[in-house]
């Protein structure tokens, strides 16, 4: 079965999220980007992938069709390991992380997509077999910094069935608001964004812990000194989060092995797809650390850690950003109800994307 195609699919999806857009470069977000490729094989058979999005989209896109597609067309679409270990060697001057890892990750998601199709298999079923039909997804909201919308949106959240809630605020003002929002009790995560060398980070956590945060997200700038989050994770009375910006399974050894966080937050489109979240999780599981995915994603990687979660023992969450899409071009597989999604049980990621809205919001 070998690879006879790549195409790439920068979909531009504007949506509302209860305040206005954050700033990305002095410019409003004001569409949801998805950067998703289609695999063809000679076989017939195609998988969907999807790698990181955002500002960044436009040069992983470049990198998918300069530098990973002529790399891959023509060989074998079931050497999965292989393949992308080869890929990651050959690729590996061009940066370890950012573009390159983006566009490989997109890549891996689509060979698995194509895995579980030409085996006639849900995902979760190539995986091990999944212990949940029903996820429970957190309510991801974007920033406000504005403690009135924070609060609003926190509570009409809560009004639509979620039961957990993130925030993407810094100040003790807009969690606070959050909490009001949420209510006692709900449980609730603080993304901070890397924002505090470690004594401020110290200092916010003792700050932000009488509004009682599961934990606090990637407190430390840079998100890579795995020892400077350790010394914050030792000293903060609230438990600590990251991975989103951890580019590599040996990244995450080291930050696991440094005991920085009390949870694991690999991004299934940033460090390498399926295959190498799978090593994440063992990674995890041994050092007796919850995993808990970053997924700000509308598209196949959504889909595939939703797979992914569906097969954890653990007591799963999904992050889905709060925020209204204008339409969801993977379907309705990834529109949460009443605080759950339901994982899809046809073949490989088990959603296709509607051909028209590829048309309508491809850029």
């Amino acid at each position: 079965m070998k690879i006879t195609r790549i195409e790439t699919f920068l979909l531009k999806v504007p949506y509302t999220m209860g305040g206005p857009h954050p700033q990305f470069g002095g410019k409003p977000r004001s569409s949801m980007d998805i950067l998703a490729l289609r695999v063809d094989t000679d076989d017939g058979i195609s998988g969907w992938g999807e790698a990181f999005g955002g500002p960044t989209a436009p040069a992983t896109r470049l990198v998918i069709e300069q530098q990973v597609a002529p790399l891959a067309i023509g060989r074998d679409a079931a050497a999965i390991e292989s393949l992308m270990t080869e890929l990651a060697r050959k690729l590996q001057n061009f940066g370890r992380g950012g573009p390159v890892t983006f566009a490989l990750s997109g890549l891996d998601i689509a060979l698995w997509d194509i895995a579980g199709k030409a085996a006639g298999l849900p995902l979760h079923r190539l995986l091990g077999g999944a212990a949940r039909t029903g996820i429970d997804a957190y309510a991801s909201m974007l920033q406000y910094h504005d403690a009135p919308l924070v609060e609003k949106n926190a509570a009409e959240a809560m009004a639509q069935g979620f039961r957990h809630l993130k925030l993407h605020e810094k100040t003790v003002a807009d969690v606070a608001a959050g909490r009001r929002g949420a209510g006692e009790g709900v449980p609730m995560m603080v993304d901070t964004n890397c924002p505090w060398n470690v004594d401020e980070a110290i200092e916010m956590t003792h700050a932000l812990a009488p509004y009682d945060p599961c934990w606090i997200e990637e407190p430390v700038w840079p998100p890579e000194d795995f020892a400077a989050i350790a010394r914050v994770r030792r000293a903060s009375p609230v438990p600590i989060a990251a991975g989103e910006n951890v580019r590599t399974l040996v990244d995450f050894r080291l930050m696991l092995e440094a005991n920085a966080v009390t949870v694991v937050q690999p991004s299934i489109a940033k460090m390498g797809g399926i295959s190498e979240m799978r090593k994440v999780m063992v990674l995890a599981e041994s050092h007796n650390v919850r995993m808990v995915p970053h997924c700000t994603y509308f598209g196949p990687a959504a889909l595939a850690t939703m797979h992914i979660l569906s097969t954890v023992t653990a007591t799963p969450l999904l992050e889905r950003f709060y925020c209204t899409l204008e339409a969801s071009p993977f379907g309705e597989a990834l529109l949460p109800r009443n605080g759950r999604v339901t994982v899809p049980d046809g073949p490989g990621l088990g959603a296709e994307p509607d051909p028209q809205l590829l048309k309508r919001y491809n850029s």
